[in-house]
């Protein structure tokens, strides 16, 4: 078997274990995630516990695999994020996301699982995130074009 399709196996396994654990831990019911976000009513706690668990899980990987520096199996160099800083771009994301998810009770990773279950909602719900995430993409290359004829011009 290629490099290739062994990781696109990875890849899609590490997928239906994502979205699985998304089922499992009630992320994909939107009562669910609003019911998390609201701390006004009947505020439901249970959410955070699965993010803890996530994290608890994730944490110690991460930090065994950056301190022995090991190469990854498929690939030639692990990727990692470099620290970026806040500006208004980063926080319009971040708003937009949130209030997204406060709104539907969706994130992208819950919605794409919903939409495998046939959810009404989800089917609403993800070309709409579809469609935003395009038009952010034709925004920022349209900002960096202008940016590139500035540059040029003076």
């Amino acid at each position: 078997m290629s490099a290739a399709a062994k990781s696109l196996g990875i890849a899609f396994g590490s997928g239906l274990l994502f979205s699985a654990g998304l089922a499992i831990g009630g992320m994909t019911l939107p009562q669910k995630v609003i019911a998390f976000l609201d701390f006004t009513h009947d505020w439901d706690p249970s959410l955070a516990l699965v993010m803890g668990g996530a994290l608890a899980v994730y944490a110690p990987g991460y930090w065994l695999l950056r301190r022995r520096r090991q190469t990854p199996r498929l690939a030639p160099r692990f990727v990692v994020p470099t620290a970026r800083p806040i500006d208004g771009s980063m926080l319009l994301g971040a708003s937009l996301f949130g209030i997204g998810w406060g709104i539907a009770g969706f994130c992208p990773g819950p919605a794409i699982t919903s939409v495998a279950g046939l959810a009404p909602d989800a089917l609403v719900f993800a070309p709409a995130m579809l469609l935003g995430a395009l038009f952010a993409r034709w925004l920022m290359r349209r900002r960096a074009n202008v940016g590139d004829e500035v540059e040029v011009c003076g």
